[in-house]
């Protein structure tokens, strides 16, 4: 079992940043891939960054560039640096984790999912 909290969401203006992190406790989290998902009202739950337990990632086309994904083993933390923050970057962001490798794309692939936290990005 892993437990995940979300923190970091906030408002702020169209280019603008934020960080958002995800403390992990209940096993080993450096052998877990950590994601972020997104979700906006009416929508399907999107995927946004991966990062696997060697640090490699991968990204969704929308934010590529402009999002990074990481993480610190050490401290059993993820986080997603997010720049250049556009009004469509508005959503609740989750943090999932999963003890395998792979693109791991899809929501259903992951075992255990943070609370969420709300990103609003004003025009």
């Amino acid at each position: 079992q892993m437990q995940l909290v979300e923190s970091g969401g906030g408002l702020v203006q169209a280019g603008g940043s934020l960080r958002l992190s995800c403390v992990a406790s209940g096993d080993t989290f450096s052998t877990y891939a950590m994601a972020w998902f997104r979700q906006s009202l009416g929508k399907e739950r999107e995927f946004v960054a991966r990062v696997l337990w060697n640090g490699i990632t991968y990204y969704a086309d929308s934010v590529q560039g402009r999002f990074t994904a990481s993480r610190e083993n050490a401290k059993n933390m993820a986080y997603l640096q997010m720049n250049n923050l556009k009004p469509e970057d508005t959503a609740v962001y989750f943090c999932a984790t999963v003890r395998k490798v792979g693109v791991l794309k899809s929501p259903d692939e992951y075992d255990f999912w943070g609370q969420g936290t709300q990103v609003t990005v004003s025009s």
